[in-house]
């Protein structure tokens, strides 16, 4: 995907990108379309751009298995100064663009964030409750028959001072 700047008004402008995932390299577990709304601010020196990227993906429920469809979203920014990079200069955010620079390439970055847009903890929902660790039936599906276990007397009081303490 590529911003043409080159003849580019000072000032804040709206873009809108929608294409295929797979033009942004991305493969399993996104699916679908990926929609880009960008807020392009631009000035004397720099182009500063609002990302808010959407995108969709399949994954299994790290508690219960259940395969299901996730919305997700990343905003991020981006700034561009024209001119020479320093030595020093190792910010992720920040990109140096030759003076005569015409076009922003923005595949890259949109493939990075829609990676990092994937949750670290995938649940088909906040209160899945997985799955019987004896049985293996879905809990969210209903409870299941197994008898619950005698707990240790080791650890009465444990389980005593836990029933105590309010978790609000």
């Amino acid at each position: 995907m590529m911003i043409k700047i080159s003849n580019l008004s000072e000032g804040i402008h709206n873009l809108t990108f929608e294409g295929e995932i797979k033009e942004l390299e991305l493969e399993e577990p996104f699916t679908g379309n990926y929609l880009a709304e960008i807020k392009l601010n631009k000035l004397h020196n720099r182009i500063i751009l609002d990302i808010d990227l959407k995108t969709e993906a399949y994954f299994d429920c790290d508690r219960c298995s259940v395969s299901y469809k996730c919305n997700l979203q990343n905003n991020f920014q981006m700034v561009y100064l024209f001119g020479d990079s320093p030595a020093d200069s190792d910010s992720d955010n920040l990109i140096y663009l030759p003076v005569d620079a015409d076009k922003i390439k923005l595949d890259n970055e949109l493939r990075d964030y829609a990676i990092l847009s994937i949750p670290m903890k995938k649940l088909c929902n906040e209160d899945c409750k997985g799955l019987c660790y004896k049985c293996g039936k879905n809990l969210n599906n209903g409870s299941c028959d197994c008898e619950s276990a005698e707990i240790d007397s080791r650890w009465k009081p444990l389980l005593e001072l836990k029933n105590k303490v309010n978790y609000n």
